[in-house]
């Protein structure tokens, strides 16, 4: 661990029944901050809904669900924190449930350049990233061949979507099996919040091979599509 004397924690809802698949929801943060989220904070309680939202729609077809709790609010820079949790929590689930068992990571933000940066671990068969903070220079390289499907509202003001269009572009000439859609609103994903919610349920769900893609995303990640409105 590179900033924090804290350790990483997981919050885990349990799948009903056997677990198929999982679903880690990692949430936003601040560009430097090296304190612990607060508990209240809304980046927190956003993602706690979604993740909510997703188990409460994939519990029975097998899917457990895990909320990281990052030892720090900030990325820090080179150190990468969110990152790095992002990685400890791989490992810790490997050791939890098995190699064996698909991951699909899910990340706001902050928590979208985190889950974006894991895409390429083993155990992760996609990544769902909601208005992800993707500055220039970003690596792609390593979501070659991995399946990626990014959210992200136009009227973002706290994160451009541009930004993550620049990086679409980027990870699909790389190789990268990437869609992008749009969505009116802005960064805190409360505006159509139910489209945010379904989006990644069914992202979670394909992404893990327990439900066919639906139309619209398979379309876009046969087509590697890097616009499409929602």
């Amino acid at each position: 661990m590179t900033s924090g004397g804290a350790r990483p924690a997981l919050d885990h809802v349990p799948a009903s029944g056997p677990t198929r698949a999982l679903a880690v929801f990692c949430h936003g943060g601040t560009v430097a901050n090296v304190e612990p989220p607060k508990e209240r904070a809304l980046s927190l309680l956003r993602m706690r809904a979604i993740e909510q939202f997703v188990h409460a729609s994939a519990a029975d077809r097998g899917v457990g669900a895990y909320l990281l709790r990052y030892r720090v609010a900030g990325w820090n820079g080179v150190a990468a924190d969110a990152y790095a949790d992002v990685r400890w929590a791989l490992d810790e689930l490997g050791g939890r449930h098995g190699g064996d068992v698909p991951v699909v990571l899910v990340g706001h933000s902050m928590g979208g350049r985190a889950v974006l940066r894991a895409g390429g671990e083993p155990s992760v068969r996609a990544v769902c990233a909601l208005a992800p903070w993707t500055p220039p220079g970003e690596p792609v390289e390593h979501l070659r061949d991995r399946t990626v499907a990014v959210l992200h509202g136009r009227g973002d003001r706290w994160v451009p979507a541009a930004l993550s269009a620049e990086f679409a572009v980027r990870a699909q000439q790389a190789g990268a099996r990437i869609a992008r859609f749009t969505i009116t609103g802005g960064h805190s994903m409360v505006r159509r919040a139910p489209v945010w919610h379904a989006f990644v349920r069914d992202v979670v769900l394909a992404g893990a091979g327990l439900a066919p893609w639906r139309p619209d995303l398979h379309a876009a990640l046969e087509r590697s599509e890097l616009a499409v409105p929602l």
